[in-house]
């Protein structure tokens, strides 16, 4: 996953600026705390386990066979596509502009600083989970098994981090996180059909492609578009705003001006 993890803190410093009253969210101080508190620690614990993870052997790569490898996902051994892998550079880069777009709408526009700071939620949680998973399971890349490729390149720490696809899981946290986020400000927009198409197949796409690169097994791409699904549906899903009654954390601000309100 080459999209830097410092991205994912700038976003969630920067995000906490306006929000109107008609927003469809509200913020709590208990629950923004336990995302972010979740997500920093699973991405503090990825990175300790990371600097714990051990190179393979040459003894050990001799001793891989994909015969070992269950038989859904054994044919990614032989994948070895470099175009793939480039394209799937493109998908997960380009998925990071989506919630951009929406500031092309009135609505969101003018609320895009909760908007913002619900997507650094997302993009810690998922980061975070994704991270630690790799480390935690160390599974061997598909191309470790392959013969055809030079041990110097299956003796890296990257070489043990299949599970589950990070460029998956960021591709669809991205895509259901601006689909989930318009639907809520959009209701009964004509392009809901368009939008949530087009959130379940770039990551669905990526995912493909990571396998035809031969980076990652069919498992890790479906764990990995599971979990960003439910990281970008659910983060957004669960500040709903469940009526007009006003309480937790709630911000509101114009050009003019700013309140900040909290009830305990």
């Amino acid at each position: 996953m080459k999209w830097p993890y410092s991205f994912h803190f700038l976003v969630l410093a920067l995000a906490f600026h306006f929000s109107h009253a008609q927003s469809p969210y509200r913020f709590n101080l208990g629950k923004e705390a336990a995302f972010i508190g979740v997500g920093g620690t699973a991405l503090v614990g990825g990175v300790l386990l990371k600097d714990n993870t051990t190179l393979f052997s040459p003894d050990e790569l001799e001793g891989l066979d994909p015969a070992q490898i269950n038989a859904f996902d054994r044919g990614a051994v032989f994948n070895t596509s470099r175009a793939a892998r480039e394209a799937s550079d493109y998908f997960l880069d380009g998925s990071h502009l989506l919630p951009l777009l929406l500031l092309a709408g009135r609505e969101t526009r003018h609320d895009f600083g909760a908007i913002a700071f619900l997507w650094g939620e997302t993009l810690l949680a998922n980061g975070g989970l994704t991270l630690a998973s790799k480390y935690a399971f160390r599974r061997p890349r598909p191309y470790v098994y392959n013969m055809n490729i030079h041990a110097r390149q299956k003796q890296t720490v990257n070489a043990k981090t299949a599970f589950f696809s990070g460029h998956t899981s960021m591709t669809a946290a991205n895509t259901f996180f601006a689909a989930r986020v318009f639907s809520d400000y959009y209701p009964e927009s004509k392009w809901k059909p368009v939008v949530w198409t087009a959130a379940a197949t770039i990551p669905a796409i990526t995912g493909y492609l990571r396998v035809r690169a031969g980076r990652h097994y069919p498992s890790d791409v479906i764990a990995g578009y599971a979990a960003g699904a439910l990281a970008g549906y659910f983060i957004p899903h669960l500040h709903k705003r469940p009526g007009r009654k006003n309480n937790g954390m709630e911000l509101y601000g114009s050009m003019n001006g700013a309140l900040l309100r909290v009830e305990f």
